[in-house]
């Protein structure tokens, strides 16, 4: 009873299911971390019926009877038609009869558990084990069979069915946790050794589980290497061909396929069909009677079993030689952008095997090797929206596109997935002021586009003023852009002009840098000690009183009744002194667009510009028929909490960019909508007044697919929980009262919450500040160890999750940044003399 007593003290599987599991467990969402000190596999089946529980019995007979492996771990996560059918009995049972005709040099300790049942099957199994032990004298040692059913059901139905019949509904984080919890025995503690981990699912690839989610969606977090069993009989040959490609699509690594021999060469058609090296092995006819025989028939199936294995074997170490190679290799051959490679160790290297919604799942060396997982808290550079279950019907949906469409080039032609997305767009972020889709590839290319755009209607509203009939007076004019300081609107050429200094335009970044424009210092926003603030450039800092720059709700800030406040007098007048003081002393240099990242500057440092003087700043422009560009690249798509940060600004643009969350991340993909009135700028009989700019790429199938299905994800009230009744903006995700907390603390400068994102810049010393500032990077790496992987912008930390994330998640963030820079503080303190 020693192997059975360990089990116990190490997992305390209960009816209760996760009474005991640690608070560090409960707060990561679907796994923690899995082992990769052992292979580790999931069997699958294009059908029901196919054999999974045989070939599982028969690989653990294999794998024990090696001369390394010391346990085999099997785990029936999902079980129906209990207890007269347990798959894991059944495994405990045939492995043990194998291994006591096979072998004298070994004993074998064999154990079969249940963990929970519904109110309708046997109770009285639960928490009982069968054990036994078998084979020689073990004077060669001892091998451990450890075979668990999770969670079972007495009808024999589909899981799901079976829930709703008996009771005893288990969710989908519940299960994989149960599931985690197995596939760490044997890897710690007294008892480690090698192992092996087999996890057989239920019915077919896409048969549901017990919530109803089907079974290759539900453990796709944990993405472990499948076996397939293919299916013999006639008809099988598509069966395993949509299994194979269901697996697929969902990021799956099938390793083999296995199948039973029907006498129809399903096998050549498959190896024909796959054309890519992976193994189909071929089984026995499988006696009709599973009560006789069988032992005969394993013995006929030995050798391929231990093919099998072997195969098993060298995809598992050639898949932890790649990870561990990926390391090694990545600093020396790769040019990471945004990055001082001299600052990267190879060992600080972050090795992501996948993500899953929200989630990479990276590659770690700790006591072991385990694959773990970390949320993506900077939205893959701001363009993350999507569940797991959103990802797949994207991946879906640009399937279907890359087979119908491929590529086709774009100029005169439509085709319905860039119809579609250009309709939803001027319906949804374009509506009530856009009429024209121009789609590009990235949200630089969409600023460079408006641009061209702006330029070419501010000359045609401005064509009496600004003349350029001859080629000597259009050598003299030149076009400027208004813009922020604290913007960033690319790295293109173009798009860098358009902004201001900063360490993005530096001489040793770009030594062509002009700055083609005027740069206006804008009053920023932020919150501290519970209050929000509104700070103010110098030229506007005198004669304001503190109660018209202080708010105890950020909601006020967007209030349009602040249109008729002293400081929006202020606003005007500093806004037209410096239109017109630009005017008098640039001499054939007009300005030509207003370019603004509205309410937000994302790369800049994520400040909040106050949206009061965003609105009026773009009122004063029209007012001068000076064309206004929205940079929502970044703020676009509800990142801000509303589907355009315009808004919130409560004013439309004469052109818009967008990127990022419009395809939720999956491919790239940029729109840059424009009024009927700059469309017509470009209208003409000479094809040289055209809109001469686009790329070999525009319209692709496939973005615009996966723009469709993002836009309508992310406004559809069933799948995104965070809307509003009204549908038209995104409920407080960030706990209020842990954001309070925060903003209170003595190492924060400024923090900046709204929409998905949130942000702190901590307090520095000297010059330890800005882009270049290395101060977070302590909190960086200890946030990375809690599960949150986290890119900061200098001396500014941010969490950034998306429009669907739930409000649990985004407190579980806040919880974690707030612990560890409450360690930074306490550290430093402890620091000075």
């Amino acid at each position: 009873m020693k192997t059975l007593s360990i089990l116990l003290k190490t997992f305390n599987f209960s009816s209760h299911s996760l009474s005991s599991t640690p608070l560090s467990l409960l707060h990561r969402r679907h796994f923690s971390s899995l082992p990769l000190s052992h292979p580790i596999y999931t069997i699958w089946a294009a059908n029901t019926n196919l054999g999974k529980t045989l070939i599982s019995a028969g690989i653990a007979s294999s794998v024990l009877e090696s001369p390394n492996p010391s346990q085999f771990n099997y785990i029936k996560p999902v079980q129906t038609g209990f207890p007269s059918d347990s798959d894991s009995r059944f495994v405990f049972t045939k492995v043990s009869d194998l291994f006591l005709r096979r072998r004298a040099d070994f004993s074998l300790i064999a154990s079969n558990h249940v963990v929970k049942v519904s109110d309708a099957a046997s109770k009285e199994v639960l928490g009982k084990y069968e054990e036994k032990k078998v084979g020689g004298d073990g004077n060669l040692g001892e091998k451990r069979l450890i075979c668990r059913t999770l969670c079972a059901w007495k009808e024999a139905v589909s899981p799901h069915l079976a829930v709703e019949r008996e009771g005893g509904s288990v969710e989908d984080e519940e299960l994989l946790e149960m599931v985690e919890k197995c596939l760490w025995m044997g890897v710690e503690g007294e008892e480690k050794g090698d192992c092996w981990s087999l996890i057989e699912t239920a019915g077919g690839v896409a048969s549901p589980g017990p919530s109803g989610t089907l079974q290759c969606d539900l453990y796709r977090p944990f993405r472990i290497p499948a076996i397939l069993v293919g299916d013999g009989r006639l008809g099988g040959i598509s069966g395993t061909i949509s299994a194979y490609e269901t697996l697929k699509l969902r990021g799956y690594d099938v390793v083999a396929v296995v199948l039973e021999d029907r006498g129809l060469a399903n096998d050549g058609s498959l190896l024909s069909y796959l054309q890519n090296g992976l193994p189909v092995l071929v089984l026995p006819p499988v006696p009709q009677d599973l009560s006789d025989d069988l032992m005969e028939w394993f013995d006929e199936s030995h050798d391929a079993f231990a093919s099998l294995k072997q195969i098993l074997l060298s995809s598992f170490t050639e898949r932890v030689k790649r990870l561990h190679d990926m390391r090694k290799k990545a600093g020396d051959i790769l040019w990471w952008p945004f990055t001082q490679h001299q600052l990267v160790p190879k060992e600080k290297v972050t090795v992501i095997d996948s993500r899953c919604g929200e989630n990479f799942a990276v590659h770690k060396v700790d006591s072991c090797d385990v694959i773990t997982q970390q949320f993506d808290a900077c939205a893959s550079w701001w363009t993350q929206g999507p569940t797991s279950a959103l990802q797949i019907e994207l991946a879906r949906d640009m399937g279907y596109a890359a087979a119908r469409y491929g590529h086709v080039m774009f100029p005169e032609n439509v085709y319905e997935p860039a119809l579609d997305c250009a309709e939803l767009l001027l319906e949804g972020v374009g509506k009530g002021w856009a009429s024209r889709t121009f789609f590009s590839d990235n949200g630089s290319t969409a600023i460079e586009v408006a641009l061209k755009m702006a330029f070419r209607k501010f000359l045609y509203d401005h064509e009496a003023t600004v003349d350029i009939s001859d080629q000597n007076s259009k050598r003299s004019i030149e076009f400027r852009v208004l813009a922020l300081n604290g913007s960033y609107h690319g790295d293109t050429l173009g798009a860098m002009e358009a902004q201001a200094p900063s360490s993005y335009t530096g001489f040793l970044q770009q030594p062509w840098y002009i700055g083609r424009g005027l740069f206006m210092d804008p009053p920023t926003v932020y919150m501290q000690c519970g209050n929000w603030n509104v700070e103010l450039p110098n030229e506007l800092s005198e004669g304001h009183k503190l109660e018209d720059l202080t708010f105890g709700f950020r909601d006020e800030l967007f209030s349009k009744s602040r249109d008729s406040s002293d400081v929006s007098r202020s606003y005007v007048s500093y806004i037209s002194k410096q239109l017109s003081a630009f005017s008098r002393s640039e001499q054939n240099k007009w300005i030509a667009a207003l370019i603004i990242e509205p309410v937000i500057h994302g790369a800049g440092g994520m400040h909040m510009v106050d949206p009061l003087f965003q609105r009026i700043l773009v009122r004063e422009c029209q007012k001068q028929k000076i064309p206004v560009i929205f940079d929502e690249v970044f703020t676009g798509f509800w990142r801000l909490g509303v589907e355009s940060a315009a808004e919130l600004l409560h004013c439309s643009p004469d052109i818009a960019c967008y990127a990022k969350l419009l395809t939720g991340g999956i491919i790239p993909l940029a729109a840059t909508l424009a009024t009927e009135a700059v469309f017509d700028t470009f209208v003409s009989d000479s094809k040289l007044k055209a809109l001469l700019h686009g790329h070999s790429y525009s319209a692709h199938a496939m973005g615009c697919t996966a723009a469709t299905k993002s836009i309508k994800n992310y406004k559809d009230q069933k799948k995104n929980p965070n809307l509003t009744p009204n549908g038209r903006a995104l409920k407080e995700i960030w706990d209020t009262e842990l954001v309070n907390k925060i903003s209170m603390h003595p190492q924060i400068k400024r923090l900046m919450v709204l929409g998905t994102v949130f942000a702190v810049e901590l307090q520095t010393h000297g010059s330890n500040a800005g882009y270049a500032s290395t101060i977070a990077t302590s909190i960086i790496q200890k946030l990375r160890e809690d599960g949150i992987y986290a890119r900061p912008l200098g001396n500014v930390i941010y969490l950034m999750c998306g429009p669907c994330s739930s409000p649990r998640t985004c407190s579980e963030l806040l919880a974690k940044l707030h612990h560890r820079i409450d360690e930074f503080h306490k550290n430093n303190l402890s620091s000075i003399p």
